[in-house]
């Protein structure tokens, strides 16, 4: 039986799909369950129409995040810390104060969630580099120097 998923099942394909599973599966677990809807020629329109729009979007969203990564390409940061006479930073340099730097220095607003630090904490005075996966598909090395304030 041919069907349309509704959400993710494991084995079977991702929200969206259309996949053929057995009849008793279909009619007695995925469709009760509201996991998938039988696969009716109207179905397979709206479902292509729907594939149609959602990767128009998808386009656009990308186009976006890569506009925002040529700006970002090849940027330094100066981040001011409060620092120790031999270098070492009362806390730490993280997310937060990287995305509240572009923020200042490159008028961007990106998500604290998307930047990536290669360390794990950044605790003394110095050059780093980090990486702002701005789609699935694009991602932006910055480097980053650490100064005292």
């Amino acid at each position: 039986m041919e069907i349309i998923l509704k959400q993710d099942v494991a084995g079977v394909g991702y929200k969206n799909d259309l996949a053929t599973v057995k009849n008793g599966y279909a009619r007695n677990y995925l469709i009760p369950k509201g996991l998938a809807v039988v696969a009716t020629p109207s179905g397979k329109k709206e479902l292509a129409e729907m594939k149609k729009q959602q990767a128009y979007k998808e386009e656009k969203i990308k186009k976006e995040a890569e506009t925002i990564a040529a700006a970002l390409e090849g940027t330094e940061l100066k981040i001011g810390v409060k620092a120790s006479s031999t270098g070492k930073i009362f806390g730490s340099v993280n997310s937060i104060m990287i995305a509240k730097a572009i923020q200042e220095q490159k008028n961007l607003e990106i998500d604290r969630k998307t930047i990536d630090i290669n360390e794990e904490h950044i605790k003394e005075v110095g050059k780093y580099k980090a990486v702002i996966k701005l789609h699935k598909e694009v991602a932006v090395d910055i480097d980053l120097d650490v100064v005292a304030e």
